[in-house]
């Protein structure tokens, strides 16, 4: 499968509820008003981004600075769609959200997930990529369901 990885365009919103339906990432009657702000605010430091196979949007990626830090951004989503995982789509958007906040001279990308079971696959692709585990909040997303941060210095 021959993809590339681009900004998300208006255009993209319905192909990206199907992959959020597909994923269960967040609910797809959502997107609209989470990335209003990315197409209506020239000013929006916000990053949305996807992965593409002719021209067709098969991931979601969304990244944002975090708040009252110099450089620091966290990625608060990212997701393929569940019929084209495992063909290093994934990781083809963190290389290019990482090359992005390099070319922006930004310093740090934070990643958080569940401590669960049910996503030691995700942790694990992190690790892969050369993310450190810098945290564990315990019962943070529920009861039993810690919150595990992850971080790579960008320079």
């Amino acid at each position: 499968m021959n993809t590339s990885v681009r900004k998300v365009r208006k255009e993209d919103v319905e192909d990206l509820k199907t992959v959020l339906d597909s994923i269960e990432l967040f609910p797809a009657e959502m997107l609209e008003d989470m990335i209003s702000n990315y197409f209506n605010n020239p000013e929006s430091k916000d990053i949305w981004f996807t992965a593409t196979a002719d021209e067709v949007p098969i991931s979601i990626g969304y990244c944002a600075p975090e708040a009252l830090t110099n450089g620091t951004y966290n990625l608060y989503a990212i997701g393929v769609r569940k019929d084209v995982q495992g063909k290093r789509v994934g990781s083809k958007m963190m290389a290019y959200l990482e090359h992005q906040l390099k070319q922006q001279g930004h310093r740090i990308l934070i990643v958080e997930t569940s401590g669960t079971d049910d996503f030691q696959r995700t942790r694990r692709f992190y690790e892969n990529l050369n993310y450190r585990k810098e945290a564990v909040i315990q019962d943070f997303w529920s009861e039993g369901d810690d919150k595990v941060v992850y971080w790579k210095r960008l320079k």
